[in-house]
């Protein structure tokens, strides 16, 4: 149990970290806040998923154990991210939706890509201290992640489609809940998603979350990954918009509806 008592004081600490980002970023002029805000958020949610990844890998936890520290850590992103999206297809997304310009979403997407990649050096930085067994055991093995898919190429990626069209339906529907219950709903879908998806392709149903935790892994290349792990999650939120607000109203003989909440799905696990 110390080990797991680590992990979580390791995600507590990237939380807090991320948390006084933010508080840093308001004090920021103009529109800079938001950049800052965005890869605080980012680096938190890359943090805390390298940690429960190592953590599931090793321990071998109970599922109910596991399922339970899913909800409750993506609870926290939740309840911590504020305005920040913290996935490039949502991104993409205010773009088709005319919420944001390219360039405003472009340097947004850098801004991911950068926390992302600062999560890597935090994760192995932290790892390289040896505060538990597992990071011990972990970096005597030099850091390595090895092949992440439990299943074919096509398989990988057609989970992922699946777990971000599920997340990104339950996020347009969130609205006809009561406000005090829609964090719970959408830590509960992410929740089963990662149930049902975690052991073929990890569940991440995010570019940037993918890129970090799962790229640096042997086994398959950029290219491989990016089918997986970009084409997927990209494919499962375009479907789930153009059923829920094309072919659903057309079918039903509704105008097509724009939802009035931002849609995209953050994951986390």
């Amino acid at each position: 149990m110390t080990d797991l008592y680590v992990s979580m004081a390791v995600c507590g600490a990237a939380v807090l970290l991320s948390e006084a980002l933010r508080r840093t970023a308001r004090l920021l002029p103009g529109a800079y806040w938001v950049y800052l805000l965005e890869a605080a958020s980012t680096f938190q949610l890359c943090c805390c998923t390298h940690e429960l990844k190592l953590m599931g890998e090793t321990l071998k936890l109970e599922v109910s154990v596991a399922l339970t520290i899913t909800y409750t850590v993506t609870m926290i992103h939740l309840l911590t991210f504020r305005e920040a999206k913290c996935n490039p297809i949502g991104a993409l997304e205010s773009v088709c939706r005319g919420r944001s310009s390219v360039k405003a979403a472009g340097i947004l997407i850098g801004c991911q890509f950068a926390a992302g990649f600062a999560a890597q050096f935090f994760a192995v930085s932290v790892w390289s201290l040896g505060l538990s067994e597992v990071h011990m055991k972990h970096q005597r093995f030099g850091f390595r992640c090895f092949d992440p898919l439990g299943g074919t190429l096509i398989e990988a990626a057609a989970v992922e489609l699946g777990c971000a069209f599920f997340v990104q339906a339950a996020a347009m529907h969130v609205h006809k809940l009561d406000e005090k219950l829609r964090a719970h709903f959408i830590a509960a879908a992410v929740t089963v998603a990662v149930y049902a998806g975690g052991s073929v392709s990890g569940a991440f149903f995010n570019p940037v979350l993918a890129f970090s935790v799962q790229f640096p892994c042997s086994g398959h290349s950029y290219p491989e990954y990016c089918f997986v792990y970009w084409l997927g999650p990209v494919l499962g939120v375009v479907s789930c918009v153009l059923l829920f607000e094309n072919i659903v109203p057309f079918l039903s003989g509704k105008s097509s509806v724009t939802p009035g909440e931002p849609a995209a799905q953050k994951k986390t696990q």
